[in-house]
């Protein structure tokens, strides 16, 4: 059950982030907005990329245990 909380809360930081980076944008601040998005995109590949790999592997591994496809 943390996990799941856990996860929801990091979304949650995750989409104010970018919700601020393109409330940056629409006051005309472009470099706030590029550093914003240049950091949630070094984030992305360096912490969750891997993660999201894994997920994307153990799910296909149970789809072929099973015989269903989803």
């Amino acid at each position: 059950m943390f996990d799941t909380i856990f996860a929801f809360v990091h979304l949650g930081g995750l989409l104010a982030a970018l919700v601020f980076a393109f409330l940056a944008l629409a006051r005309g601040n472009v470099a706030r907005f590029g550093l914003i998005l240049g950091l949630l995109a070094v984030y992305y590949v360096l912490l969750l990329r891997p993660a999201v790999k894994k997920e994307i592997a153990r799910r296909r591994s149970l789809n072929g245990k099973t015989g269903t496809r989803t």
